[in-house]
């Protein structure tokens, strides 16, 4: 299908945009990569008479060294951001996870910051920043303001920016030395996942002293795996080591049940994918 018409503005600034969002309201739609909101244009789920477009703000692009963090610019491509230095050796969770996000056409086109405000929660991103305890960074008519991962992610599409506010930037503390894996299945590649597994490990020698681990489709929002983090504190990174704390992953969640899988076979995926993630990240898969 074809769009309905709609209006066009692509500021330069983060300035000029939050003004186009207010002077447009409840009539505008910001697009980044597009790669989710292009889809619901054709198809005529929404029709905004706005579009503001963020993709020639310089500002918004880059990953930079912030000290103990690392900041990523909302509109950095899913490939610069995978395929960044900084990132790999301190987030690699979300580097590993990026390989896995949709195809190569997806990562060069979506934005970093566009999937996280999308908030789908079987998007690749959510679960590793909410592991890695990120903080979203929003500009509105006030200023600026931090949100932690925590709180960021409300419900079923549904973030804490309000309706006047742009995500700028995601800053992502450094875990340099852990080890990461994201075990994500699916019945066909590139597609959604089923239930995906964000997990980060320290070990100290052959102990597991630490790990963060996030859970995909697992609910509305992403999921900490907190009872299983907990539980492998102290553990050998071994197949038994770590099984038990594998099999309390998940616990607390709410699974949708669909086509795909009902809730108890997502529950099911969580305790296999999570022992198989944890191991590859303790370097033992």
């Amino acid at each position: 299908m074809i769009p309905a018409a709609f209006e066009y503005v692509a500021p330069t600034s983060v300035e000029e945009a939050l003004a186009a969002l207010a002077e447009h309201g409840d009539d505008a739609k910001i697009i980044a990569g597009g790669q989710s909101l292009l889809p619901v244009l054709r198809m005529r789920l929404n029709a905004p008479e706005w579009v503001i477009d963020l993709g020639r703000i310089p500002a918004l692009r880059g990953v930079r060294d912030g000290g103990d963090h690392l900041a990523i610019g909302a509109m950095t491509t899913h490939h610069d951001v995978g395929q960044d230095p900084l990132v790999h050796e301190h987030a690699l969770l979300i580097s590993k996870a990026i390989t896995h996000l949709a195809d190569a056409q997806v990562r060069h086109r979506g934005t970093f910051g566009g999937a996280l405000a999308h908030a789908d929660p079987a998007g690749d991103l959510g679960a590793p920043t909410l592991a890695l305890d990120a903080t979203f960074v929003v500009q509105g008519p006030g200023g600026t303001r931090e949100i932690p991962a925590a709180d960021f992610f409300v419900d079923l599409f549904e973030t804490a920016i309000s309706d006047d506010e742009i995500l700028t930037e995601v800053r992502v503390p450094k875990y340099g030395g852990w080890g990461a894996a994201y075990e994500k299945f699916v019945r066909i590649a590139h597609q959604w996942p089923i239930v995906a597994v964000a997990a980060s490990v320290r070990l100290d020698g052959d102990t597991i002293a630490e790990a963060r681990i996030g859970l995909t489709n697992m609910g509305s929002t992403p999921v900490r795996a907190r009872a299983t983090e907990q539980m492998l504190a102290g553990q050998p990174a071994t197949a038994e080591g770590v099984a038990a704390a594998a099999a309390l992953a998940a616990d607390g969640t709410s699974p949708p049940s669909d086509l795909n899988g009902d809730a108890d076979y997502r529950r099911h995926l969580a305790t296999v994918l999570t022992r198989r993630a944890v191991l590859a990240a303790a370097g033992r898969g």
